[in-house]
């Protein structure tokens, strides 16, 4: 049988405009829930994978420039997303039963924004960051493992020292 390792990695994309690192930074105690994931692959990982100490990578996607712009740390395991229940929320699932939840957040905590963000041109240019899942064409998937290869390389191009 094997064993689940004790501590993670990911990477967890935003649309800046939609939250970004700063707005993590102005939450309160800089923590916020990661709700709004509506794919059940991604949903699954922040249920069943993703737990408090592992650390994700915060990506920007769909708006210019993309890329990595820090890091957070998860500090609240999945947990239901009540946003799903809220009619008045971009992420209501009128199909989502409060008995039986469907969709999950966890609790995510600022640790670092990088001086400049690593693009997605400088992870194609590098040989360890480009075959990272992001990087794959047609790879949508909002939450992602990351390997501590990657972890390491992400942050050698940002030219800081993993927190």
């Amino acid at each position: 049988m094997k064993k689940k390792p004790t501590h993670r990695y990911w990477l967890f994309k935003s649309e800046p405009s939609a939250f970004s690192i700063d707005h993590l930074t102005k939450a309160p105690k800089q923590t916020a829930p990661w709700d709004g994931v509506r794919n059940y692959q991604a949903r699954n990982f922040l249920r069943d994978d993703v737990q408090v100490g592992d650390e994700v990578l915060f990506y920007y996607s769909r708006e210019e420039p993309l890329g990595v712009f820090g890091t957070m740390r998860v500090t609240k395991t999945g947990y239901p997303d009540k946003t799903a229940f809220d009619p008045k929320s971009c992420y209501y699932d009128a199909s989502s039963d409060p008995e039986k939840p469907r969709w999950v957040v966890v609790d995510v905590t600022f640790v670092q924004k990088f001086p400049e963000p690593v693009t997605r041109d400088m992870l194609a240019e590098d040989s360890v960051t480009s075959k990272m899942l992001v990087m794959k064409r047609g790879m949508r998937l909002s939450i992602q493992p990351v390997t501590p290869e990657e972890w390491q390389a992400v942050h050698r191009l940002a030219g800081v020292a993993t927190k």
